[in-house]
């Protein structure tokens, strides 16, 4: 959204585009839903394309006002970004890898200095520059990006449209030239064997679901590539990657409440896989190779080595997870011996195993928390956390005999640290602080408060605002949710919010059940036949803040994104006076039809997050009660953004299309209602850093706006 382009269209306004309705009904359970804007669905209809473009044209010209305030955003999120920016460099064998970003270019060089004790080497080398490669692309994204073990090759993947779905390419580091190998349609993640010459990788179906993992052998044409292993189960998703040892590849397949593992020594590549311990459903395990320290590797009868282990991390007789050991061959999760019991109330979100030590993190009232476990006896030491609301999370570990943890830490008011963590003498030491030119944390103000659900449940709120902003019901705030998949929405730092704090806003956080902030059973509360809470968990969040004079609801905005999008229609149908304007991105608003198609990318995986229309009446009838295209109605709705993504695999681009088509017949206000779609991206927006703080800018302009 260029200026050029709406300057154009501010003179002379134009109407707002009415959707044609072609009547349609869907028949379920013995009743009827109408549908009148599906044929939007059809992206090959020119029809289609053309009502999208003049929404999109239709959107500038209502924008054009904010437009000053939108460039101005902008050019703050800019100027918060030195010109020249080196991340914190990973140690990895011989080498240091690290990335530089250009504040003038849209994507970082990959970049590796040589690294040995004593040595600290000035000479770079140049790995991939992401800036160069993405020339002629309007698109375009690095997915999977891996060095070989003998450091001399990358395997690294493209996406140029946005729906993620990739070429893999093999690039040999010491000529800076591609070799011939080069194999389509692959899906997230590659494994290394461990004498570089082969390599696993996944491959999505026609739904976009990766079902398939392959092995390539470097040199060879990718047809004669071989099917390793396929998933028939279309719940399913298949995963593929190297154990920190790099001793095991690893196969994980999971569901929404079931995985299992499988493994191949990485020293014999064309092995048969082999399975860690039988699914059973509702039971979830993922593992890491725990090798015995000290101590020599005996070869049993059945050929794995004696001493060595599984690290095991799973909710087997623990809903909030444990970790376990067990010696690799050993498939009876009865002899499995606990490392990190369970703690009902402290979920275990992730483990990093390493030569002699493992590090969980774990959720506790809100936060995460980091827990290193000695293996050899248990010890257990806390990572301490100097901020009342903070995000924290273990980084770049790829040294299995490491002496040092390196993570991550912020806070709203805190920019991003790396660190490291000394696993003996458990002290801390900054790697890197990222610095935003003109940024004085003391400025500003973060807190951690409570909401009461309409069941009288507590709801963690995270608050940020600047120290200057009255707290008498008169400053604009904007309320950020999610709520779905047991995913945490952080209360991390942001450059680009500093744009609406220092205009004055109050930005808060509400961590709704759906997501994991407090455990699993906050996730279980917020899915299936319980999802509504997640929205009346965040009209109550929004309630708080007007009652304790943070803002008030005249100058309340909302804003989500995905499944957070569905929260955003939910709410907007359940109490659309509770806001003044509601931002919602590549939003899954038309969910029972989207649910009711397993032809449809992500759909028979989602139904054990969502529920099943299509099996289920009570299912259907709830998921109806909520659906926000389904029961738009007519009357007053908040000013509304949203946003969309023509080659989005995950949320359909007509889902918000015909969400505001529906919109525009029927409700009863003339407040703002934009779609902007992208023509040439996906889920994630643009793909380019400029585009995406335009974007970024762009949104926080039409809050601005809105809440004046």
């Amino acid at each position: 959204m260029e200026p050029s382009q709406t300057t154009a269209q501010s003179a002379a306004p134009i109407a707002a585009p009415i959707a044609a309705k072609h009547p349609f009904k869907h028949v379920a359970h013995g009743t009827e839903r109408s549908d009148d804007y599906r044929w939007l669905q059809d992206r090959n209809d020119p029809a289609v394309i053309e009502y999208l473009l003049e929404e999109n044209r239709y959107a500038d010209a209502l924008l054009a006002e904010t437009i000053a305030e939108r460039d101005a955003i902008f050019g703050e999120i800019e100027s918060r970004v030195l010109p020249v920016a080196d991340s914190a460099p990973v140690r990895k064998g011989p080498w240091e890898y690290f990335e530089r970003s250009f504040s003038d270019q849209p994507y970082v060089k990959h970049l590796r200095r040589p690294w040995g004790p004593g040595i600290r080497s000035a000479v770079e080398e140049v790995v991939l520059d992401e800036n160069a490669l993405a020339v002629g692309h309007d698109f375009f994204e690095v997915g999977s990006y891996e060095i070989s073990p003998d450091h001399r090759l990358l395997a690294y993947a493209l996406d140029t449209n946005g729906g993620e779905v990739y070429e893999l390419r093999i690039r040999n580091l010491e000529t800076s030239e591609d070799l011939a190998d080069e194999i389509p349609n692959l899906y997230y993640g590659v494994a290394w064997s461990k004498d570089s010459r082969s390599i696993f990788y996944t491959r999505p179906d026609e739904a976009v679901r990766p079902y398939q993992v392959w092995r390539h052998q470097i040199g060879t044409p990718s047809t004669e590539d071989k099917l390793i292993f396929e998933e028939p189960d279309e719940s399913f998703f298949v995963s593929v990657y190297e154990s920190r040892s790099g001793d095991y590849i690893l196969i994980g397949t999971g569901s929404r409440i079931t995985s299992d593992v499988r493994y191949i020594p990485s020293d014999t590549p064309e092995a048969a896989p082999r399975l860690v311990a039988q699914r059973r459903h509702g039971i979830e395990y993922e593992v890491d190779h725990l090798r015995a320290a000290n101590s020599a590797s005996v070869e049993r009868t059945d050929g794995e080595p004696a001493n060595d282990q599984w690290a095991i991390l799973t909710n087997d007789n623990a809903l909030d997870f444990r970790v376990a050991t067990a010696a690799i061959g050993d498939s009876e999760p009865e002899r499995w011996r606990d490392l990190a019991p369970h703690r009902m109330g402290t979920r275990i979100a992730e483990m990093d195993v390493f030569e002699k030590h493992v590090v969980v993190s774990e959720r506790r009232d809100g936060l995460e928390h980091l827990r290193v476990i000695r293996v050899a006896d248990g010890n257990e030491q806390a990572i301490q956390m100097p901020d009342p609301v903070y995000t924290v999370a273990t980084g770049a570990n790829p040294e299995y005999s490491s002496e040092t943890l390196r993570y991550s830490y912020a806070s709203p008011t805190q920019p991003p640290q790396d660190l490291d963590y000394n696993f003996e003498s458990g002290s801390t030491s900054i790697v890197k602080e990222t610095e935003i030119p003109g940024f004085n944390k003391d400025q500003y103000i973060c807190e951690r408060s409570w909401a009461s659900a309409d069941d009288g449940t507590q709801i963690p709120i995270s608050i940020v605002y600047k120290m200057t902003t009255p707290l008498d019901g008169t400053a604009p705030c904007l309320l950020y949710g999610y709520g779905s998949y047991e995913i945490c929405i952080e209360p991390s730092f942001s450059s680009a919010r500093l744009s609406l704090l220092d205009r004055g806003f109050v930005y808060a956080i509400a961590h709704i059940r759906g997501g994991g902030e407090m455990g699993r059973s906050w996730y279980e509360q917020g899915r299936l036949l319980q999802k509504r809470n997640t929205f009346t968990d965040f009209i109550s969040c929004a309630e708080y803040l007007c009652s304790e004079n943070y803002t008030s609801a005249m100058r309340l905005g909302a804003r989500g994104r995905s499944a957070g999008g569905l929260l955003m229609g939910a709410v907007s149908n359940l109490a659309p006076h509770a806001f003044r304007a509601i931002s919602a991105e590549v939003p899954f608003v038309d969910c029972v039809s989207t649910m009711s198609d397993p032809a449809l990318p992500l759909t028979v995986g989602e139904w054990e997050e969502w529920g099943n229309p299509i099996e289920s009446r009570a299912d259907y009838e709830y998921m109806l009660s909520y659906s926000p295209y389904d029961n738009v109605e007519n009357h007053p709705y908040p000013a509304m953004f949203v946003a969309a993504g023509l080659n989005d695999p995950r949320v359909m681009y007509w889902e918000p299309a015909k969400w505001v088509a529906k919109h525009r017949a029927l409700r009863s206000d003339t407040n703002l209602l934009i779609l902007r779609t992208e023509m040439g991206s996906g889920h994630g927006g643009p793909s380019g850093r400029q585009d995406a703080w335009r974007e970024e800018a762009a949104v926080l302009a039409f809050f601005v706006h809105a809440l004046s």
